[in-house]
Parts: structure tokens; C-alpha cells; sequence
């Protein structure tokens, strides 16, 4: 049986929208593990996975030819991950926690099966791919049109999980300069955010990087939903 923090994610996921029945099966047939901060629990091209997110921070990236990285979303509890590649496939994303994490693995096979004979559960599913395009699409105008705050604390985010320390410890190693650069502002305008976000008690900065204390805050931060 799923333990009660499984259960109380599921009650905050599209998956509680689903049938008692169908949710009953998924619940008995998955299973929960944990990651520890930095953890790269998806790689690109991985066979498809379907996980809730039961504790934890994640962000999901798209990876270039190149090898470079970009961050597309960012996942909390209650979050699902892995339903559009149960559709088209494995495709060149990864996901990784930025703080220690608790999964639940869902059963894809059982979800899809669950899908075709019911359409119940296939207009779920279809209005959650829907919200999460349109999540997706405020993550674009934030990255685009947001305030340097949030560009700011997005780009630290972006910066310190991608190289996270061996410790798992998230830290960036990057400019003032470098950041108003990358926000497109200036350099004193960055150094004021930063003030401001370590008065906050949300970042700590030192001679050569920016350490990320509280990645929930400073991911509110990016998203405009907090203010000092």
C-alpha cells in the first residue's frame, strides 16, 4: 500500500481526477524512491517513465546537439512527469532535483490501458497536457518579459543545477557581470537583486560562486510569486 505523503500527492495531481479504481491499481502497482540534491533522476533518451512527485524540487531541460542545457520546467509536489513521452516516446529531455526528492513510479502501462477503454480518464490526461503547455508557455514569457528578479533568479537556478557541487550542494559559479549579461541589465542592478535575495536569507554569496540556500523561495522568486 502507498504511505500517506504518497497519497496526499496524489490528492494534489491531475490524478485525482481520475476513477477510484484506476488510481487504486496505480497506487498498488508503483513503488517510491528518493534522491538525494543534483541528482539526474530522467536522462535524455531514457526509456519513457511516468513518475508523481511526492517531495522535492525538480527541473526539466532540453538538451542541444551541443550539449548544452536549457530549463523548460520546474516540478513540486504533485506534479506528474512522463505522461507526454508515454505518447511520442523518449525524446532529448532530462530531469533533475534540485533538492532531495521523493518519487512515485506509476505504472505507464496501466495508464494507457486504463486510457483507451475509458474516456474519463483519456480527457484527464488530455486537460493536464493541456495545463502543462500552458505552464510552459508562462515559463517562455517569464524567461522572455519577467522582471530582473526573476531573471535573475531564474538564471541562478539554471546555472547551479546544472554543474550542482559533490556535495549536491547548489551553487553558481558565475559574475555579477556575467548575470546582468545573461538578464539583460546591468551590473549594479544585479548586485541590488542579490543583495536583496541574500538579506532573504535565500541565497549566500562568496569570493567565486552564488550558493542557493532555499531553492523553493528562489524558484517562487523566478515566478514572481514572492516579494521580499
Amino acid at each position: 500500500m502507498a504511505d500517506r505523503e504518497v497519497c496526499d500527492a496524489v490528492a494534489r495531481s491531475f490524478l485525482s481526477e481520475l476513477p477510484a479504481g484506476v488510481v487504486s491499481e496505480l497506487l498498488a502497482s508503483g513503488e517510491r524512491a528518493d534522491y538525494p540534491a543534483g541528482t539526474t533522476v530522467y536522462q535524455p533518451r531514457s526509456e519513457p517513465t511516468t513518475v508523481l512527485v511526492v517531495r522535492g524540487l525538480l527541473r526539466s531541460f532540453l538538451v542541444s546537439p551541443e550539449g548544452r542545457q536549457v530549463t523548460y520546467r520546474y516540478t513540486r509536489s504533485g506534479d506528474v512527469l512522463g505522461i507526454p513521452v508515454l505518447v511520442g516516446g523518449p525524446v532529448d529531455v532530462g530531469v533533475q532535483a534540485l533538492e532531495p526528492a521523493s518519487l512515485f513510479r506509476i505504472s505507464g502501462r496501466t495508464l494507457t490501458t486504463a486510457a483507451r477503454r475509458d474516456p474519463r480518464v483519456s480527457w484527464a490526461i488530455a486537460e493536464y497536457l493541456t495545463r502543462r503547455l500552458y505552464e510552459n508557455l508562462e515559463q517562455t514569457a517569464v524567461n522572455a518579459f519577467g522582471s530582473v528578479r526573476q531573471r535573475v533568479a531564474a538564471h541562478l537556478l539554471d546555472l547551479a543545477s546544472a554543474h550542482p557541487e559533490p556535495t549536491g550542494r547548489l551553487a553558481a559559479r558565475v559574475s555579477q557581470q556575467e548575470l546582468a549579461d545573461a538578464a539583460g541589465t546591468v551590473r549594479e542592478v544585479v548586485a541590488r537583486v542579490l543583495r536583496e535575495l541574500r538579506t532573504s536569507g535565500i541565497i549566500a554569496t562568496g569570493t567565486d560562486r552564488i550558493v542557493i540556500l532555499d531553492a523553493s523561495r528562489l524558484y517562487a522568486e523566478s515566478r514572481g510569486a514572492s516579494r521580499v
